[in-house]
């Protein structure tokens, strides 16, 4: 047992084909797994018995990986807890980060919110968040700023952005975000 504020290294155990075999999965151990991950995505029935077999075998969540919305239903409909498309999650991620220079980072929390680090804008440097009324005019809420190496959560309403390398995290409505970067 872990004391809840020891850090321990996870155990990461990687199958190949044979992950397919029930039997293959079981010599593993695989009834222990806190979590697995099926990232056959090439071929849908292979996929689709990967996580089956991990269900069936008592993983407690199952990650599968999918290359359409119909493979997204089979996993889902099969016992997947979830679903992903790291194709899809990638290119969105780089359209946006080509569409506007600014955007450093982003987590797409649902289809209408997101977490988004960008750079402070030029005009905003100098000033306050209270000045700049940043929640009422554009909707959104600063939950970090990045200076160099330094990290200043949760900013203060005085806190004052002064370079114009500062990077912001930024919490918002998808809408109200690219409000912003249309500004």
């Amino acid at each position: 047992l872990h004391h809840p504020y020891q850090s321990f290294d996870p155990v990461v155990n990687f199958v190949r084909s044979a992950a397919r075999d029930p039997e293959v999965l079981r010599s593993l151990g695989a009834r222990n797994f806190d979590c697995a991950v099926a990232a056959a995505s090439a071929d849908v029935g292979v996929s689709a018995l990967i996580v089956l077999n991990l269900k069936e075998l008592g993983v407690a969540r199952v990650v599968g990986k999918a290359n359409s919305m119909v493979h997204r239903k089979v996993l889902e409909k099969i016992g997947a807890d979830l679903v992903i498309f790291p194709e899809q999650e990638m290119a969105i991620r780089l359209a946006r980060s080509l569409a506007n220079g600014d955007i450093l980072n982003f987590i797409e929390l649902s289809d209408e919110f997101s977490i988004v680090e960008r750079l402070v804008p030029e005009d905003w440097v100098g000033k306050s968040i209270l000045e700049l009324d940043i929640r009422a005019k554009w909707r959104v809420t600063v939950i970090a700023v990045r200076r160099g190496e330094r990290m200043t959560i949760s900013p203060g309403r005085d806190y004052v952005f002064q370079a114009q390398d500062d990077c912001m995290v930024i919490l918002g409505s998808n809408a109200d975000i690219d409000r912003l970067e249309r500004r």
